[in-house]
């Protein structure tokens, strides 16, 4: 069965870069632009895996990583951090929010693809 992502990015360009890759890798793709509906998207979807920005407008990627966890439909999907925040200390955070992947933008392709296939349960 073919594995569903969903993508929460609010830079289009990037949304559409990973979205495209993944697709190309055989995904099926949810991108979510608004992070004010990022739980009930996940929630109506059920996706294997949730790439997750962190700086979205008007809302922490690490404030819904933190939701996601808490709530009982969603807290087993794991979740990878994808962020231009790369100061010391923040891989720690997004983690502790519950993130079980952390990569730093720029993302090249490769570490990209190799973090999501690590993340997503086996099939």
């Amino acid at each position: 069965m073919t594995k569903r992502i969903m993508v929460v990015e609010d830079n289009d360009l990037n949304r559409k870069l990973f979205c495209d890759v993944l697709r190309a890798n055989g995904f099926e793709v949810e991108p979510v632009a608004d992070g004010s509906t990022v739980l009930a998207t996940a929630r109506a979807m059920a996706p294997d895996l949730i790439i997750m920005d962190i700086q979205l407008g008007g809302i922490s990627g690490v404030d819904l990583i933190e939701a996601a966890k808490a709530d009982r439909m969603l807290s087993a999907i794991p979740v990878l951090a994808v962020t231009a925040f790369a100061a010391k200390g923040d891989e720690e955070r997004i983690r502790a929010a519950g993130a079980a992947g952390y990569l730093s933008k720029p993302v090249s392709i490769s570490p990209f693809m190799n973090a999501v296939r690590d993340l997503l349960p086996a099939a």
